[in-house]
């Protein structure tokens, strides 16, 4: 299988110039492969949102490369990098982040619109997205008005509204009671699947991360 993601060589330290700088990647190598759901175990602080903010082009390495669908990103501009986010990288995070004063499916329209797709377009890709959810009736309601677990799920779809290449999620449950957290996690494992995406989710949940295709592990991690 080709590569959708790869690291190489890839360190990051924080406060270089200060008393006490703190090395928070050291010549890592990661890669993810088209189709691939892989997952990152790694405790808080041990480095696994430096890394999703690297592989997501948020952040930038002090050394190593960026390579993503065969391209290094690593040295690219503000502009391009904003581009390559959002044509080929999608987002989730432990917290939904929707945009309160809009309804559920404006949130999943809105980052289309950003991205040149038409009105029309946008809105049948946002209804689609939301009934393989199995919120197609709550397309109208605003964030405030759903659960927990509806929030996020409607985060998964605006995440894949504009098809990325990979998805990237820090703790997409984290956030849910056990219970719901089991049901989301079945939603996005499914709507990862049917849309052939490549995944790279880091959690701290064992349970969840063995129903993926991979379990890697920062250092010092137990796998």
């Amino acid at each position: 299988m080709s590569e959708v993601l790869r690291l190489e060589g890839v360190s990051k330290t924080y406060g270089k110039d200060g008393p006490a700088p703190v090395e928070v990647l050291h010549g890592l190598d990661l890669s993810v492969a088209r189709g691939e759901v892989v997952a990152l175990v790694a405790p808080s602080g041990a480095g696994k949102s430096t890394l999703l903010h690297i592989a997501g082009l948020l952040d930038t390495p002090d050394s190593g490369r960026v390579v993503l669908n065969g391209r290094d990103l690593t040295g690219l501009g503000d502009r391009a990098r904003t581009e390559a986010r959002r044509q080929e990288l999608g987002f989730i995070y432990q917290f939904h982040h929707l945009l309160p004063e809009f309804s559920a499916a404006e949130n999943i329209i809105l980052p289309q619109l950003a991205n040149a797709t038409g009105q029309r377009a946008a809105a049948e890709r946002a209804a689609d997205l939301l009934d393989r959810v199995g919120l197609a009736h709550r397309a109208d309601h605003r964030p405030a008005q759903l659960s927990g677990g509806e929030q996020q799920r409607v985060a998964f779809c605006r995440a894949l509204a504009n098809a990325p290449a990979l998805l990237l999620a820090d703790e997409p449950t984290g956030n849910l009671d056990p219970e719901t957290s089991d049901r989301v996690f079945k939603v996005l494992m499914a709507l990862v699947r049917e849309t052939g995406l490549s995944a790279l989710i880091a959690t701290h949940n064992h349970a969840l991360a063995e129903r993926m295709d991979r379990v890697i592990g920062l250092a010092g991690t137990a796998l």
